[in-house]
């Protein structure tokens, strides 16, 4: 049941995305902009935590879950340590994601070939 959870949310998210390209002048850069604030605005009303416990992986992994993630982080760091928490708690936070695109990235880029289209 979990399965068809995640796949609901997760599918819902990808599905607003995809009506915002076609039907909205929006960029796609905007839209993960977008996606990202909500994820932060979501997170910080807690709202986004009650989403995950029920969808998982199908609302912590899109744009909006990485949000969410740097919201929580920067919450924790300001309990910690204060007003520096606002500038590291969210790439505290996110330091693992952050630091998996850089590097599939970089293998990407390896094995990968680019061609002018």
């Amino acid at each position: 049941m979990m399965y068809l959870k995640a796949f609901i949310v997760g599918g819902t998210l990808c599905a607003i995305g995809q009506i915002l390209i076609d039907k909205t002048k929006l960029t796609p850069a905007r839209i993960l902009v977008s996606y990202v604030v909500a994820g932060v605005i979501l997170g910080f009303f807690g709202v986004y935590d009650k989403l995950i416990d029920f969808a998982g992986a199908g609302a912590s992994v899109p744009l909006t879950g990485f949000g969410n993630t740097l919201a929580n982080g920067v919450k924790e760091a300001i309990a910690k340590d204060g007003l520096t928490g606002i500038f590291t708690g969210g790439l505290t936070a996110s330091a693992g994601g952050i630091g998996a695109a850089i590097f599939f990235g970089l293998i990407a880029s390896v094995f990968g070939r680019s061609s002018e289209k």
